[in-house]
């Protein structure tokens, strides 16, 4: 059993503990916040120890592993913090906001030999693993294009003084709450993204851009130079779809929880044939269930986390030129 620490006990991070409640791998013990007014409650009720110092967490012998729900400028001083002290590290999403911060967590980690997660959930969705599967045995053919929508309304709600207001910690519109998410995923079907062209608009929000869309390039290569969309809105009615278009078939993941998985082959010959669609429903799957125990495993076999802390670096680098287009409003190359 791996004994963790919660640090940020906002909405998210109470998520994060209510999904290891039953879990044999991994177990919340203590937990740090800003105030103890908001967090007391909570801990009571599943039992854990707070503390107002971080340093209390990295210095106690009995914990294990760090997982960090904090703002996301905070996330570099303190990886690198629980790096220096010895634990293992899981951090939310996104990673960093520019690859120089990236770099010196991903130098302190190797350093130090811990385990580095980062919560991209939707990785470990058994319909991912589906479309990964059709992708990586060639059942699509040749990939012509990827497209994805995911949205959401929590920017509606949101207050002037909130930190996910800010454009310090959530640059880009969309991007830091949710696009990440979808670049993410694309980085793990398709592999390197070469170029973006970035546009940020407000249409609903009050104090923060709420919309961004996103026409990605590939890499040449498995994908032959393929293209991407991406449209995510914090402002638009919650929906999550991904799909890929491909010579040997058409694959999508739908809805917000990501039950659906549908494939279509191709039939041969000229004109629009196809077969008989392929569906697969998964229910009730927990993906913070899923990725908070992938990391315990991790911990246990001294074994990297499944997803490549490289995918993760390259993902911070399309960050950052998503951004760069934005403010030029011309196509940007990924470092």
């Amino acid at each position: 059993m791996i004994r963790a620490a919660i640090v940020g006990l906002g909405r998210w991070g109470m998520n994060l503990v209510n999904s290891a409640a039953d879990s044999t791998a991994l177990r919340f013990t203590t937990a740090n916040t800003r105030t103890r007014q908001t967090a007391e409650a909570f801990c009571r009720e599943k039992s854990l120890r707070w503390t107002s110092d971080l340093d209390d967490i990295l210095r106690d012998p009995a914990i294990d592993a760090v997982v960090f729900a904090t703002p996301h400028s905070q996330h570099p001083g303190q990886v690198r913090r629980a790096a220096a002290a010895g634990k293992h590290v899981f951090v939310e999403k996104p990673f960093a906001l520019t690859l120089a911060e990236a770099d010196a967590m991903l130098e302190a980690a190797g350093k130090a030999g811990i385990v580095l997660a980062v919560g991209f959930n939707r990785r470990f969705h058994p319909s991912m693993a589906r479309m990964r599967d059709a992708v990586r045995t060639g059942r699509m053919g040749t990939i012509s294009t990827i497209s994805a929508e995911q949205t959401a309304l929590h920017g509606l709600h949101l207050t002037e003084g909130a930190w996910r207001a800010l454009p310090n910690e959530s640059p880009g519109g969309a991007m830091t709450a949710i696009g990440v998410h979808l670049v993410d995923g694309m980085i793990d079907l398709l592999g390197p993204v070469a170029s973006v062209f970035a546009k940020v608009s407000r249409q609903a929000a009050t104090h923060a851009d709420d919309t961004t869309d996103l026409l990605l390039t590939f890499a040449n290569g498995a994908t032959n130079g393929a293209t991407g969309h991406i449209f995510c809105s914090t402002v638009a009615t919650p929906n999550y779809r991904m799909a890929l278009y491909g010579t040997g078939g058409f694959a999508e993941i739908a809805g917000h929880q990501m039950n659906v998985f549908r494939y279509v082959a191709a039939l041969p010959g000229e004109g629009f044939g196809i077969a008989v669609p392929e569906v697969f429903e998964t229910t009730g799957f927990n993906m913070l269930t899923a990725e908070l125990e992938a990391f315990a495993a991790s911990i246990a076999a001294k074994r990297p986390f499944p997803t490549p802390l490289t995918e993760i670096r390259h993902g911070v680098a399309v960050f950052e030129a998503v951004l760069r287009s934005a403010r030029t409003g011309r196509q940007e190359v990924v470092a």
